[in-house]
């Protein structure tokens, strides 16, 4: 099914304005689903107090990046970094990686300034930003609490299996993305 998908698609832009197409950008965007989830796994996966910091760090620093990309300063490499994103994260559940939280918080934070950029930089003409980024930045929070959801399954060793399991497909649609992108 991850061979047959469509291209990168996430960053053609839309017509909708406001809290709706803010909302819409990261549900419907794959690339953005599954990196998002994947830091609700992530901090799932470290637990207390990573579960609590790395999706609020990730919309904080994603906002950042979306004023980044609404002035029109460019980022060169975003849709890399955003298809990267994926396969990073999903690699950082898949090998159960355990570094410092500071660096955890570091790599979500890195990969948040690109996603912002991209919903900023495609914020329809005559949109209100402020319902837009409200809009982007909800959706991002739900994505993440359905990933840490998930997460919290490793309590059991099966659920543990599983989320390592889901770590390893969202890195492997990374690659994909990634290849797409060559």
């Amino acid at each position: 099914m991850v061979l047959t998908t469509l291209p990168v698609v996430a960053h053609t832009g839309s017509a909708s304005e406001g809290f709706l197409g803010g909302f819409a950008h990261p549900i419907f965007g794959l690339d953005h689903v599954v990196a998002m989830v994947a830091v609700g796994l992530w901090g799932a996966f470290l637990g207390p107090p990573a579960i609590f910091i790395l999706p609020v760090v990730f919309p904080l620093v994603m906002a950042f990046g979306g004023v980044l990309g609404i002035v029109g300063v460019p980022l060169s490499g975003a849709e890399v970094a955003i298809a990267a994103s994926a396969a990073v994260l999903g690699l950082m559940v898949a090998l159960v990686a355990r570094p410092p939280l500071w660096i955890a918080a570091v790599i979500v934070g890195a990969f948040a300034i690109f996603h912002g950029h991209a919903h900023g930089a495609e914020l329809p003409a005559g949109a209100d930003a402020v319902a837009y980024f409200i809009g982007f930045v909800v959706a991002t929070g739900l994505l993440h609490l359905t990933g840490i959801a998930f997460g919290l399954t490793v309590r059991w060793p099966a659920g543990r299996i599983c989320v390592r399991g889901v770590g390893a497909a969202i890195a492997c649609v990374g690659i994909v993305f990634l290849w797409r992108l060559a």
